[in-house]
């Protein structure tokens, strides 16, 4: 006998039907006057992560919300991760109710917000951000993914058929939106932390919450203590790195001690990893890659440490 009850899938099954645990953002977007709207937000994630020529995030929220509007208006916003302060946290209800106006709801509203890092590079009008956030992505939505590039604003009582299946108007009252990343903006404490190397102390005190669970309150929780698990290292033969390493390029050829750096690098991701390598070398007029190379391919940050 199942040690499980079985339990009823309804509309917003991640609220009514699970305890799923989401992040909690504030995405700012560009209103038809130009002035910035914020809007929080869960149903956000990660969803190009790698293997294509841009990054991306996903979006998904009502279609006829303020953000969505505005999106399919000029597809820019930026998401804002918010710290667990409560009293952050309830500045970000209030601005979550259903059919409030950003005419209405932006005047109370007390987040301090700052041009956009790409308005001030190049002049492109953009979403304001917020000062407090710990980061900030700046998107551009892909409207050319599944057609969704005829998709217009407008429609406040429910999108007609056809919808798409994964991009713009997906369902008569649904919105999804892969929002290509444009720049990641981070406060220097915690940038600084992601280039040394991240301790339990480094991580930010960002909130998770349950969504809207009861019909009454918004369910969040602090950060807790980080709690670090070590990896199970498996690492491979030099020989075995070596063979494949050999044949990744006929001209980019690497050193023992560089093959070294990758011995613990998954089978499976070494083709890449390496092709990364190779990448690298060419950009930069490489033909034999060392270890010291390895460093600075390794590091994620490198353009960051040379401005220091």
């Amino acid at each position: 006998m199942s040690s499980f009850e079985n339990l009823r899938i309804v509309d917003n099954f991640y609220q009514t039907s699970l305890f799923f645990p989401m992040p909690t953002v504030v995405i700012s977007t560009l209103c038809e006057d130009g002035k910035t709207n914020l809007g929080p937000y869960s149903l956000v994630q990660p969803y190009y992560v790698a293997g294509k020529d841009f990054y991306a995030m996903l979006l998904s929220c009502r279609n006829s919300s303020n953000t969505a509007q505005n999106i399919l208006r000029n597809g820019k916003c930026a998401i804002n991760f918010i710290d667990d302060n409560p009293k952050t946290f309830k500045e970000a209800v209030k601005l979550s109710w259903p059919g409030d106006k950003p005419e209405d709801k932006m005047p109370k509203c007390n987040f301090k917000l700052e041009p956009s890092l790409i308005q001030e590079e190049t002049g492109e009008e953009r979403p304001l951000v917020m000062t407090d956030a710990i980061q900030v992505i700046e998107c551009t939505w892909v409207r050319e993914l599944d057609g969704a590039d005829k998709d217009a604003p407008g429609v406040l009582d429910g999108y007609e058929p056809p919808y798409h299946d994964f991009n713009g108007i997906t369902s008569k009252f649904g919105a999804h939106f892969i929002l290509k990343i444009d720049k990641i903006l981070m406060k220097k404490k915690y940038s600084d932390a992601i280039i040394r190397g991240v301790k339990a102390s480094d991580f930010p005190n960002l909130p998770v919450d349950y969504g809207y669970r009861d019909s009454k309150n918004f369910w969040f929780h602090k950060k807790a203590k980080m709690r670090a698990e070590l990896l199970q290292m498996r690492q491979a033969s030099l020989a075995s790195v070596r063979y494949a390493a050999d044949r990744v390029d006929d001209v980019v050829k690497f050193t023992d001690e560089a093959l070294n750096t990758v011995l613990g690098v998954p089978r499976v991701f070494l083709p890449l990893v390496l092709k990364g390598c190779v990448k690298w070398a060419k950009e930069n007029g490489v033909t034999l890659v060392t270890a010291e190379h390895m460093k600075i391919i390794n590091d994620k940050r490198a353009e960051e440490k040379k401005k220091k």
